[in-house]
């Protein structure tokens, strides 16, 4: 701050010292006027100067330093009081700019409360033709017919779902419910609501849980697995998928392998990315990039470690790693 003062007043130091310099030149010059106490008076007046100029940094500086310092959080009470004229036609031009900032944010937040609360409603009423559509279904005969149409709306019904949960992410935390879940029940409901979408693929699960229980929430446990799930599902043909649970440094881990189409080495760092689909297979229209990405903010409050591990044309390993119980102890009860 020292530096910036120096610049901002360099013109008024420079004239002074002119006119100190000028004194001394005109007095070494005419021989009438003596020099020494021309010197003495240059001395004294420099040193007045100078602490003058201390004295106008302490005062000048202390508003603009409470500016430099603000948190740009909207919070104007905490500059310093503007004292001259110039200062209070900056702190008048920041509050009222402040103001605004907070009336469009005020405003801006409850536009977005409103459109989300709006979809959730939308999302919530079309599931009730979808649970009409699904009772339809299932009194159709022609079993070929039946299964295709059965696939779409599990496709839709899974879309629904996944915008839900994407809107009910960034708050989240204020809906956990921290306790002992049992990963088999949660594992095998996912399963079995991806049923006919697996028998037309020709897919089966082989399932082995030697740890089958975790601390988590199981509402956005099975919305992550669902995710996974689907993923595994998704890309692959005609193939088993395996899932399986084991304990390892007290942690929990589940691991679900598919023998899919794989993911490229070079797209591996950015699958997690919002909306990233593939760089292999850029024209997939099946593919959103989403799921991962929600599935990967949903673990984040969760404490879930989701690591990837696959090989192009030979298929895909997704491993979650549960926190241990004493990492809980600051969110249980939430």
């Amino acid at each position: 701050m020292i530096k910036k003062y120096l610049i901002e007043r360099r013109s008024w130091i420079l004239l002074v010292l002119f006119l100190e310099a000028l004194t001394l030149v005109i007095s070494y010059l005419d021989s009438a006027i003596p020099v020494l106490p021309i010197l003495y008076i240059v001395f004294l007046s420099l040193l007045i100067f100078f602490i003058f100029l201390f004295y106008r940094y302490q005062k000048e500086t202390k508003f603009f330093k409470s500016l430099q310092e603000w948190d740009n959080d909207l919070d104007v009470t905490r500059l310093a009081d503007a004292e001259s004229p110039f200062e209070k036609i900056i702190e008048t031009s920041v509050i009222n700019q402040t103001e605004l900032l907070k009336r469009e944010s005020s405003y801006n937040l409850m536009t977005l409360e409103q459109e989300k609360d709006d979809l959730l409603a939308w999302i919530h009423e079309v599931k009730t033709p979808l649970t009409a559509m699904s009772l339809m279904i299932d009194r159709i005969e022609d079993e070929k017919l039946k299964a295709s149409l059965t696939y779409e709306w599990l496709r839709i019904h899974l879309l629904l779902d996944q915008q839900l949960h994407q809107k009910r992410i960034p708050f989240m935390e204020n809906d956990l419910y921290i306790e002992k879940t049992d990963l088999k029940a949660v594992i095998f409901k996912e399963i079995k609501a991806l049923k006919s979408w697996c028998m037309q693929k020709g897919i089966g699960f082989e399932v082995n849980l030697e740890g089958a229980e975790v601390l988590t929430d199981a509402k956005w446990l099975a919305f992550i697995l669902r995710q996974l799930l689907t993923n595994a599902v998704k890309y692959s043909e005609a193939s088993d998928i395996f899932i399986k649970s084991y304990g390892k440094d007290g942690h929990t881990i589940l691991e679900i392998k598919d023998y899919g189409r794989g993911i490229d080495p070079k797209d591996l760092p950015r699958i997690f990315e919002k909306g990233f689909t593939s760089t292999t297979a850029h024209q997939d229209r099946a593919s959103t990039g989403m799921g991962l990405y929600l599935a990967q903010k949903a673990a984040e409050p969760l404490r879930i470690h989701i690591h990837v591990d696959s090989i192009l044309g030979e298929g895909t390993t997704f491993t979650l790693t549960f926190p241990k119980k004493n990492e809980f102890d600051h969110i249980t009860g939430m």
